[in-house]
């Protein structure tokens, strides 16, 4: 395997407290040094970094590659090069893939896919549920043996709190992490946009935030009665933000993130109705949004998440409550990080640790850190290169982003994965 030199780059590291310029060095697939060149170390690439960020590559807790079962809307090839372009060098799967995975041999299925794709670091979430449907425990311990690194159930709401209980026990014996998206079926069912002024105005099937908070809520006191360690993720309002707050000061064992998306817009936004604007949770009010960010900063809420869901174009079609909700993020999650520390109190170093070093800590996984021995994922990217949303510029085959067309500030010059560079920029379209 390659040696590889990453000179006079600024070094972003929020896990080893690293912010200076200076040089990575990586051999046989790992970190070898971010101080001295290493005795004997003669490099056979060298990427010249200067002007640009050199940080540890960016890990999603939550991704749909539309694989195993929906490759009219996207497969794995597209979307691991959109990721690679993205800096993103571990992404978590939703379990909502067709089949679902429940089982082990699904579970080897997504292996399989991630490494015809070249792109082994994928790791599935296992449904919670059988089926997702919320009436029996998945085979969980099978699951976690088969190479899944937590367990959820997707969009789908478990009803019946006592199988929420019993999933949540047998997680926690066998120290499996839970990932709960808080959404109560009967307040949040059938809804496509915030209950609001702005619902009520267009006559919109609406989702107050109760939805999400009477879940939270729920689910909170089922982490005091099972000692489980749930992540909470794409929180949407301010009552989630505050709940997590206490929580963690009652000394629980959760954490949270927030889509990248949810950090920008809100229901105003969705005038004229854009379709590429129905997402789940829904963007809720400008309060929400800067209480989201003050969250973030604050470090109430751990991490960022692309929550990347590509849809073909007849998903998008139709009138807005009628379409398919989600969003294609991965391409936008890094310049839509930088115009968050732009705006914001959130600085750079919080915004790459929200995404590599938090959800690392997480996933309890050694990644997430430019740390000797590591594997060597890192993400290289200029902070002032400017790009627009268009196809020339676009990989993922879901075009479902409400983005497009805007200019766009930050670029991936260069992505490795554990040593190889699967993705380096050569030249942009134009814009």
């Amino acid at each position: 395997m390659s040696q590889i030199h990453i000179k006079q780059g600024r070094i972003i590291d929020p896990a080893n407290n690293i912010n200076r310029i200076g040089c990575v060095y990586i051999a046989d697939g790992k970190i070898v040094s971010v101080t001295n060149q290493p005795a004997g170390f003669k490099p056979d690439i060298t990427i010249n970094a200067h002007d640009q960020i050199v940080c540890p590559g960016f890990i999603d807790l939550s991704t749909r590659l539309r694989q195993p079962g929906q490759s009219r809307k996207a497969t794995f090839t597209s979307e691991t090069v959109a990721a690679a372009r993205s800096g993103v060098t571990t992404m978590c799967l939703q379990p909502d893939t067709s089949p679902i995975i429940d089982t082990p041999a699904v579970a080897e299925l997504v292996k399989e896919l991630s490494e015809k794709a070249n792109y082994p670091q994928i790791y599935p979430i296992a449904a919670l549920t059988r089926k997702l449907e919320g009436t029996e425990l998945s085979s969980m311990l099978s699951l976690k043996q088969a190479g899944c690194i937590a367990v959820g159930n997707a969009n789908q709401p478990v009803k019946n709190l006592l199988i929420l209980r019993r999933a949540m026990e047998y997680a926690a014996s066998h120290d499996l992490l839970v990932m709960f998206r808080p959404n109560d079926y009967w307040l949040g069912n059938n809804g496509c946009a915030h209950e609001g002024a702005v619902a009520t105005r267009y006559g919109l099937p609406s989702i107050p935030e109760e939805a999400e908070t009477i879940a939270l809520a729920q689910c909170l006191e089922l982490v005091v009665l099972t000692g489980c360690r749930v992540h909470f993720g794409q929180l949407s309002c301010k009552r989630s933000v505050i709940k997590i707050h206490q929580a963690k000061k009652y000394g629980m064992k959760v954490s949270a993130d927030v889509a990248i998306h949810q950090l920008h817009l809100t229901e105003n936004d969705m005038i004229p109705f854009d379709s590429n604007y129905h997402v789940l949770p829904p963007f809720r009010t400008e309060a929400d949004k800067q209480y989201l960010r003050q969250g973030l900063a604050s470090g109430t809420i751990n991490s960022i998440c692309s929550d990347h869901q590509p849809h073909d174009i007849d998903a998008k079609l139709g009138a807005f409550p009628e379409t398919e909700p989600g969003v294609s993020s991965l391409e936008t999650l890094l310049p839509l990080m930088l115009k968050l520390v732009a705006q914001s109190s959130i600085t750079l170093e919080q915004g790459i640790a929200s995404l590599s070093e938090n959800p690392a800590r997480v996933l309890h996984i050694n990644s997430g850190a430019l740390t000797v021995g590591f594997a060597a994922d890192v993400c290289i990217f200029d902070p002032e290169l400017e790009w627009q949303v268009n196809s020339g510029n676009w990989k993922s085959q879901g075009l479902n982003t409400p983005f497009w067309g805007q200019t766009m500030t930050g670029r991936v010059t260069h992505t490795l994965q554990a040593g190889k560079i699967i993705h380096s920029l050569e030249k942009l379209a134009h814009i």
